[in-house]
C-alpha cells in the first residue's frame, strides 16, 4: 500500500465515521423548543461538531491502523475475499 492509497482508505474511513457520529447527541431546535423562522424543527441547534471531529479522528486513526495492518500484513487477500464469497478466482496450485 503506497502513501496515496494510505491517505485514500483514511479519508473514506474518516467520513465514513464521521456519518455515524454526528447524530450521537444532536439537540434539533425542536428538541430544544425554540424553531427559528424558515428552518425545519429537525435543524441542528447545539451539534459540537469539534468534538465530534476529534471523537471521529481518534476513532478512523484505531480503525485505519488494524485496516491498514490486514492489508499490509497480507493476512487476508483478495483469493481469501473471492473464496468466501464468490469462487470465481482459480486456486494457486491451479494456475
Amino acid at each position: 500500500m503506497g502513501i496515496t492509497s494510505g491517505l485514500v482508505l483514511f479519508a473514506v474511513i474518516w467520513f465514513m465515521t464521521f456519518l455515524c457520529v454526528i447524530p450521537v447527541r444532536l439537540k434539533t431546535q425542536g428538541d430544544v423548543g425554540h424553531v427559528v423562522e424558515g428552518t425545519h424543527a429537525g435543524s441542528p441547534e447545539v451539534h459540537n461538531l469539534k468534538k465530534k471531529a476529534l471523537i471521529t479522528t481518534v476513532i478512523s486513526l484505531v480503525l485505519w491502523a488494524a485496516i491498514a495492518t490486514v492489508i499490509l500484513s497480507g493476512a487476508i487477500t483478495v483469493r481469501d475475499i473471492d473464496g468466501w464469497m464468490f469462487n470465481r478466482m482459480a486456486p494457486l496450485d491451479a494456475q
